[in-house]
């Protein structure tokens, strides 16, 4: 059983940065996951943020982050993070990690997809303040 600790979260003023973690356990096949961020707010859909296929090496972002956020991992890829630079108050929410070992071929739209991925962190809020 895959688990997912979620770290980083916190309130800034607008402009500001976070950089939020996710650490990985349970399965020795994490090196070769994808691995993504989404984000929700009360009342709308989880919305995928940007995620990172490790079997091909290749990033997504959605496009409200792009040029803003990095997806990026650890060399032992079981540890990846989210870093959030210039913040907006729209990007306020309770964001989350998520991967899926093995992963087949996907498109962006597929991997910035809540679809996919089977294993999930509990959240860790943001909160960006004007």
């Amino acid at each position: 059983q895959v688990h997912l600790l979620e770290s980083g979260g916190g309130s800034v003023q607008a402009g500001g940065s976070l950089n939020l973690s996710c650490t990985a356990s349970g399965d020795t096949a994490f090196r070769d996951a994808a691995k993504a961020w989404f984000r929700q707010v009360p009342g709308k859909e989880r919305e995928g943020v940007a995620a990172f296929n490790s079997a091909v090496n290749r990033a997504y972002y959605a496009d409200s982050v792009k040029g803003r956020f990095t997806i990026s991992q650890d060399n032992g890829k079981t540890t990846w993070y989210l870093q959030m630079n210039n913040l907006k108050p729209e990007d306020t929410a309770m964001y989350y990690c998520a991967a899926l070992v093995r992963p087949p071929p996907m498109t962006a739209s597929q991997a910035l997809g809540t679809r996919v991925y089977n294993s999930w962190g509990q959240g860790t809020q943001v909160t960006v303040s004007s």
